[in-house]
């Protein structure tokens, strides 16, 4: 009978000694004990399913350095010879879900492409339903790019103007920009909270992000008008492009282009020498500034959250 539990201290050598053999992101021993060490995953944020004293099963969930929660799982596997990978892995979830007091999700990550690989697709399906079955049914595919020096700094062409602005100021523009768009994320949280509680919670977000507050501008028409919003971020392994977008009486103008194009120029000019950024695979126009803009597609990552 197979029973699941979080670890202990004790645990750590057959947790680390644990590998992933198929195509899809995994977290290797090296990154696990550095990350362990800083806070960022934990023995009772790690579960692991066991057939009497084997480990058959393992899930890394993950959150910010000093945070009270995870946010997302990380890492998802189980061991083919137990013959049914999904029902252990639905269980797996269920286990630490039911311990966990605040939302979270889980990122699988993958290549470009992936569903045209039989292997990768075959990786991902049993863990897309085993992360259905525990109740993260609602699934969103990212694209993550990547931006490096060689692929050249934009220009800035004096169409838009951009400028330091309050927190008032960014907050009305959050509120804008949720408007109409195409993230999904915004899409659900304005449905189910509201523009006014879904900017406000965006933004904190972000300033609670491993970014600098400095590093935000509102972008201006060269009448003066507010045109939309730049807010380069970071993560806690790269800079990021963080948030951007278009009010929606200036859409459609090729604005999103300046806006991205200026968070690169501020990271660039702090000698950056990697900028990721993500967004929807639903969000066609996003996609094409990023590429336009010198940002290569680098992985896939299907996101799934309750």
């Amino acid at each position: 009978m197979i029973s699941y539990r979080p670890t202990t201290p004790a645990d750590l050598d057959r947790v680390t000694a644990w590998t992933v053999n198929e195509p899809v992101g995994w977290i290797p021993a090296g990154r696990y004990l550095e990350e362990l060490a800083e806070g960022m995953y934990r023995p009772e944020w790690t579960w692991i399913a066991e057939d009497g004293d084997r480990l058959v099963g393992r899930a890394l969930w993950w959150g910010p350095k000093g945070g009270a929660h995870p946010v997302a799982l990380d890492c998802l596997d189980v061991d083919p010879a137990v013959g049914d990978r999904t029902a252990v892995a639905t269980e797996l979830i269920r286990a630490a879900l039911a311990g966990f007091t605040e939302p979270v999700q889980y990122l699988l990550k993958v290549a470009g492409g992936w569903r045209d690989d039989p292997a990768t697709a075959a990786a991902v399906e049993w863990r897309r339903a085993a992360a259905h079955a525990a109740g993260l049914s609602r699934e969103v595919e990212r694209l993550q790019f990547a931006w490096t020096p060689e692929n050249g700094v934009p220009a800035a062409t004096g169409a838009l103007r951009f400028a330091e602005a309050s927190d008032e100021e960014f907050l009305a523009v959050f509120r804008q920009i949720a408007q109409g768009s195409l993230d999904a994320q915004t899409r659900t949280a304005v449905a189910a909270k509201g523009a006014e509680a879904a900017a406000r919670e965006e933004m904190d977000f972000y300033l609670n992000a491993p970014g600098k507050r400095e590093w935000w501008r509102l972008a201006y028409t060269p009448e003066g008008e507010v045109a939309g919003l730049a807010i380069p971020s970071a993560t806690p392994y790269n800079v990021n492009v963080g948030y951007l977008g278009v009010v929606p009486e200036f859409r459609g103008r090729g604005y999103v282009d300046e806006v991205l194009g200026e968070i690169t120029r501020i990271h660039a000019a702090n000698g950056e020498q990697r900028i990721t950024a993500t967004t929807d695979l639903g969000n066609a126009p996003m996609a094409a500034a990023f590429q336009r803009a010198g940002y290569p597609i680098t992985e896939i990552r299907l996101v799934f959250s309750a």
